[in-house]
């Protein structure tokens, strides 16, 4: 008798890390992202200002984003993907996913949040003198020294100096007259502007990073040297081409690239245009043998093209070279 396999932890982080990969490349009909405004941001900065207020490590501000503002933000792929990385993820899928460049983006955009409640909570926006407000909160000395890596606003030093200084009672008010804002108060709503235009990049690049990913995963894949075979029904007329596509953010001089790149899954669309002429083809991966690793196998493409002036017809291709070492 064969006894009952148990999985052991590293059988059990594997199949997670797995999962989560799973998810990252999968595409989805809808996702949560797609039914958030950035209007939420707005939302986080008055709901979540008590914990923004203490934010002062990179730490920190991961354990915030997963387990709330990044669900709140409808980024719930990237905090599944960074709760999955303190599990640990090995270097490959780490590399695949960006997950340094994710990481860097979480901490950018929890630093802004941080920074725009910090302006808006000491300098209200209807304050008229040059006094923080004596509700604001002090910045710690780690949290001034987090703040100041992690993002570089032209006015932070100053509010952050302001903001530890002792609360002074000797400025008065500004005539109800004065149409001038202080200086201080000037100080904190362009910091507090500069804080959101980072909360919105930041958002964005987050709301993208699975397209990203997949793009980057698609060309990829398609990245190295072809013989392609092109049959045009139009003139009967067969052409053989030697196609390079370079790696993901790369270009190549062998060879003209299309304007637009898709691939998901076995699946590719490419869109060519040259002076008012425009090609499109639809193609799929086709695999020699068992599928063992559509990145690394000898692949095949099958597929067909349609033109503006009226040729179309079959394109196979072969794979003569894989994509450079070290894409």
């Amino acid at each position: 008798m064969h006894g009952k396999a148990i999985p052991n932890q590293y059988t059990i982080l594997g199949i997670l890390t797995a999962a989560a990969v799973l998810c990252c490349l999968v595409p989805t009909a809808a996702t949560a992202t797609e039914d958030v405004s950035p209007a939420a941001l707005f939302d986080i900065v008055s709901g979540h200002s008590s914990r923004l207020a203490s934010l002062d490590s990179n730490a920190a501000a991961t354990a915030l984003f997963i387990s709330s503002v990044g669900p709140s933000l409808g980024l719930q792929d990237v905090a599944g993907i960074l709760s999955a990385k303190g599990m640990g993820v090995s270097p490959k899928v780490a590399q695949e996913l960006g997950l340094a460049e994710l990481s860097q983006s979480v901490h950018q955009l929890m630093a802004a949040l941080a920074v725009w409640q910090l302006a808006e909570s000491a300098f209200p926006a209807s304050s008229t003198t040059d006094a923080p407000s004596e509700t604001r909160a002090t910045p710690s000395h780690a949290q001034q020294e987090w703040l100041s890596s992690t993002v570089h606003f032209t006015g932070l030093p100053d509010l952050l100096k302001q903001l530890s200084s002792p609360p002074s009672h000797a400025t008065p008010p500004l005539p109800a007259s004065s149409a001038a804002p202080s200086d201080s108060v000037f100080v904190a709503a362009n910091v507090a502007r500069e804080a959101q235009r980072q909360a919105l990049t930041s958002w964005w690049s987050l709301r993208e990073w699975k397209h990203r990913v997949r793009r980057t995963r698609g060309l990829t894949r398609l990245c190295g040297t072809w013989q392609w075979i092109i049959h045009n029904h139009q003139n009967h007329q067969e052409q053989k081409l030697t196609m390079v596509f370079p790696p993901p953010g790369r270009t190549t001089t062998e060879n003209p690239l299309p304007v637009e790149t898709i691939v998901l899954g076995d699946s590719i669309y490419l869109r060519w245009e040259d002076r008012g002429f425009v090609q499109e083809d639809s193609l799929l991966f086709v695999t020699e043998g068992h599928k063992r690793d559509g990145m690394t196998d000898a692949m095949k493409i099958e597929g067909s093209f349609l033109n503006n002036r009226g040729g179309w017809g079959p394109i196979s291709g072969k794979r003569l070279a894989p994509c450079p070492s070290g894409s």
